[in-house]
């Protein structure tokens, strides 16, 4: 039979041959990186070769970064028609199989590296077609960049040119990779897993989470990257359809969890994939800037609003930090790869192997900040008015028109009057040209064209991360000009995003332009921004009659939460009559489903009464939440039967909670048998907190003996908080061995405090090293203070370098309390020159100069003058308390002009004290910093 072209075969070839040559590496040192023999690898290439092994393509797409599904696939396709035509010709002993011709495999005959010539398998779970209802596709299928992953350079041509193509420098793993590493292995044990990378921008987390799920492409798992028609609607939208053996890709996850009450419910969603089994197991990968996860784990002050108590607790123990930097380790494994071949990182070398940034060069971060400080004035403007709407709010697409009117007040007379008439084309074109292949600074994009995310008509741009992130922190004390804010008004077309602008307006002290975005808002019918604007009537404007009005506006659009708050108003103005009416319209207006707004009638006007016709109400339409809250109800009007009745009308209703409150009746009516057996349910139901509760009661009436039976139970149940308390029982009975124990399971299921009790143990028993690592494991797992303490343990025993070197690896980690308390340790003992050093290290790692602000408030003891330098230097570091002491002190010496500019600076940082903001400017500031007269 004539010879046939065995097309996949040869398709294989071109692939790896192509890949080969575009990286530069020859076959000794492919060989290498695959971890292959170099025959081996030549018989895979050479054109009449045999047919490589399965386990040779998966090393050879491994070390050449491509894709080793697709690559198995073709391998299939070739070994099917293999044995085709093996089937057509019937010939034993025919011409080995070549790579492009063909005849048929003779008995024996195998592949180039000795395997039989065999199909293969699709790899597990990958099938032609996504499985019904499930988001996403697989991760062989995706492009890394299409995941936002940073191209290292381009081959084959300029970018702009057909074919060429963006490529990745070889990986150099780092600590947070085994991070990685160890989840992906977990999830492929069936459990599931969440972390968040925390670092700077053009750190490498995003190539870090691409380069940890390539064990799972090869298994068939899926990748869903919730992106349009914006990333917290698309993920809002399909989250619940999210399936196991799926890697959830929340790249810049501050898109999905800021801005409640999206935020707060994707991450409700989040933590119930995360814990319900049957979708499981999934793994959930996201990176955030620095800044973003501050704001997130940190707890509100007393009475304030906690709008991130969901992502809060979603975060805690799963976030990993990555360092702005290579180690030294790094570099070294940098080096070997680029003495390999890889001309990439040869390159990057040559200008980051001293100081480390080696990410950030391969992202040409240095070339888009030299595009940026050395561009032309217009090309400036336009690039710090996209700056400017980035750090306020408005989205990664931002509209050219707004782009163009925005960066008019950027730029100075004389700048302006030497614009040619195409300065704006021009200018764009410049920007948009990407620097070494890489990042454009200001990048053309190409939204999809339907649905909301089309946006407005005409171009749009998007600004590189990098600058962006610069932006953030360089301009963190500039408030955006004029032309920024009447560009906003007349170019953005969405309300939530004028929303947000006029919060950062608002948060800056700029009311009149924060009422007027308010109003745009809400004639784009964003009924909250209603809300809003009665809320500004009421605190700022004084005017309540002109906030009842926007209330009711708001509440005829079908805000009930506007209703509370006018409410609130009535009562505070002693209109109780009015107040107690409008609090049910509200209980009202909200149906069965708000069932937290009528506990205001009790708790404002002691209607008991009221609120238990209003759930049952609520029960006979249907919501089963009801009985819940009329159970409380029955047990604090002192009708005991009442209450179990509906707790048990609850649990049948699938209430697992109502368990633990019958057994907490049970035990008030003096049944303790009854309450256990209860709490035993509840345990076994998944709640084993039932019983830790019912412990508590035990300890609090003296029988200890049964608490600690109890907590056994809670323990072997899985309860982590119930394994801790008891190792503190044992450690107070002076059981060491048996509280080591308890924390011991504690730690393996994840809880961090056990992590941190066991970190404690080693240090006692000077194993410093063990320590060391514990503590990090317990950080990661959400325990915060830890490497503070232990810092602060070596640092008292006399072992300064010791507690140096956690300070450093806390902060490579992203905790900086470590370096805070090192440095104002140090200067409350006078070594004010280390004092200095570590402040200006917390400096560097992010801390916004605050430490260093500490550090002053101590110095000033022992020199006003070094004081107010070093709060001078808190203050360009970031420091808006800083700024706040050095206003203070300029206006106590009598130079208010000075004091005034410092106050304004203090403001445009949007950390400015409710209560200051209109004692100082009435009215509010205009855009340049000047008092706004008496508007509106």
């Amino acid at each position: 039979m004539p010879y046939e072209e065995n097309i996949a075969l040869a398709e294989l070839r071109r692939r790896l041959r192509e890949q080969r040559a575009l990286q530069g590496v020859t076959v000794s040192q492919l060989a290498v990186r695959a971890k292959l023999g170099r025959t081996t690898v030549h018989k895979a290439l050479r054109a009449d070769g045999l047919l490589p092994s399965e386990d040779t393509i998966v090393a050879l797409a491994k070390a050449l970064r491509l894709s080793a599904v697709e690559l198995l696939e073709l391998r299939q396709r070739a070994a099917v028609f293999l044995i085709h035509t093996a089937a057509v010709d019937g010939e034993a002993g025919a011409p080995p199989v070549r790579a492009g011709k063909t005849q048929s495999p003779s008995p024996g005959s195998g592949t180039a590296d000795g395997a039989p010539c065999t199909p293969a398998p699709s790899p597990e779970g990958v099938s032609a077609s996504a499985p019904d209802g499930d988001p996403g596709k697989p991760i062989a299928s995706w492009d890394p960049h299409d995941l936002e992953v940073h191209p290292a350079g381009i081959t084959g041509g300029t970018v702009s040119l057909p074919g060429a193509q963006r490529v990745l420098s070889d990986y150099v793993s780092r600590a947070h990779d085994r991070v990685l590493a160890d989840a992906v292995t977990e999830v492929q044990e069936g459990r599931s897993r969440m972390l968040v990378l925390v670092g700077s921008s053009s750190t490498g987390k995003t190539r870090a989470c691409w380069e940890a799920v390539q064990p799972l492409a090869v298994r068939g798992w899926r990748l869903w990257h919730p992106y349009d028609p914006t990333r917290a609607e698309a993920a809002l939208a399909d989250l619940e359809r999210v399936g196991p053996r799926t890697v959830v890709w929340l790249n810049e996850a501050q898109h999905y969890l800021d801005g409640p009450p999206a935020g707060e419910r994707i991450a409700a969603g989040l933590h119930a994939l995360l814990t319900q089994p049957a979708r499981g197991p999934v793994l959930i990968l996201g990176t955030l800037w620095p800044e973003y996860a501050r704001r997130y784990i940190a707890l509100p002050r007393s009475g304030a609003p906690d709008p991130h108590s969901r992502v809060r607790e979603l975060l805690a123990g799963r976030t990993v930090g990555v360092p702005d930097t290579f180690d030294r380790e790094a570099i070294r494994a940098a080096t070997a790869l680029a003495h390999e071949g890889d001309r990439l990182l040869t390159d990057a070398l040559t200008r980051a192997g001293e100081h480390g940034r080696l990410a950030q060069d391969l992202a040409g971060a240095p070339e888009l900040l030299r595009r940026y400080q050395h561009g032309t004035p217009a090309g400036r403007a336009l690039l710090e008015a996209a700056m400017d709407a980035r750090r306020f709010g408005v989205g990664l697409h931002l509209p050219q028109d707004f782009l163009t009117a925005a960066a008019t007040d950027y730029l100075t007379d004389h700048d302006w009057e030497q614009l040619p008439e195409d300065w704006a084309e021009v200018s764009y074109t410049d920007l948009a040209d990407p620097v070494h292949g890489k990042q454009a600074p200001l990048g053309r994009v190409n939204p999809r064209p339907y649905g909301p995310s089309a946006g407005p008509a005409g171009e749009l741009f998007r600004l590189a991360d990098y600058l962006e992130h610069h932006g953030r922190i360089t301009r963190q004390r500039v408030y955006p000009p004029t032309s920024f804010w009447r560009a906003a008004l007349a170019h953005l077309p969405h309300p939530e995003t004028l929303l947000r602008l006029a919060r950062g307006a608002e948060g800056r002290v700029r009311m009149r332009w924060a009422h007027r975005l308010r109003l745009r808002a809400a004639e784009l019918g964003h009924v909250g921004a209603l809300t809003e604007l009665a809320d500004m009537r009421r605190w700022w404007a004084d005017d309540e009659e002109g906030a009842a009005v926007f209330y009711r506006r708001a509440a005829d659009a079908g805000d009930t939460n506007a209703l509370m708050r006018l409410a609130s108003m009535q009562k505070w103005a002693g209109d109780l009559e009015n107040a107690e009416a409008t609090l049910r319209e509200a209980a009202e207006a909200s149906g069965t489903g708000a069932l937290a707004i009528p506990l205001q009638l009790r708790e404002q006007f002691g209607d008991w009464q009221g609120l238990e016709a209003f759930y049952h109400h609520a029960l006979e339409a249907g919501n089963l939440e009801a009985l819940a809250h009329l159970a409380h109800l029955r047990q604090w009007a002192g009708d005991q039967e009442g209450a179990e009745a509906l707790c048990w009308r609850s649990v049948e209703a699938g209430n697992i909670d109502a368990l633990a409150h019958l057994a907490e009746l049970r035990q008030r009516a003096g049944d303790w048998d009854g309450a256990v057996e209860l709490a035993r349910q509840a345990a076994a139901a998944g709640r084993p907190g039932a019983l830790r509760e019912l412990a508590a009661l035990c300890e609090r009436t003296g029988d200890e003996e049964g608490a600690e039976a109890l907590l056994r139970e809670a323990a072997d149940a899985g309860h982590t908080e119930a394994m801790m308390k008891l190792a503190l029982l044992h450690r107070a009975a002076y059981d060491l061995e048996g509280a080591e124990e308890f924390a011991r399971r504690a730690a393996a299921a994840g809880n961090a405090r056990g992590l941190a009790y066991l970190a404690w143990s080693r240090e006692d028993a000077g194993d410093e090293r063990g320590a060391e690592a514990l503590a990090m494991r317990a950080h990661r797992a959400g325990h915060h203070e830890v490497l503070a303490r232990l810092a602060h343990a070596r640092e008292l025993a006399g072992d300064r370098s010791g507690a140096e070197a956690i300070a450093r690896q806390a902060a490579a980690a992203g905790e900086l309390d470590p370096l805070n308390h090192l440095a104002l340790g140090r200067e409350q003992a006078s070594d004010r020159e280390s004092a200095e050093a570590f402040a200006r290290e917390a400096v560097a790692a992010g801390d916004g100069g605050e430490t260093l602000c500490g550090v002053a408030v101590f110095r000033r003891r022992h020199s006003e003058e070094e004081a107010m330098a070093l709060f001078r230097e808190a203050a360009r570091a970031g420091s808006h308390y800083a700024l706040a002491h050095l206003a203070k002190q300029l206006e106590e010496a009598g130079d208010t002009q000075s004091a005034c500019a410092l106050y304004v600076e203090e403001a445009n940082t949007g950390f400015i004290p409710r209560h200051d903001r209109k004692r100082r400017w009435p009215y509010g500031l205009e855009p340049d910093g000047s008092p706004t007269p008496r508007w509106g």
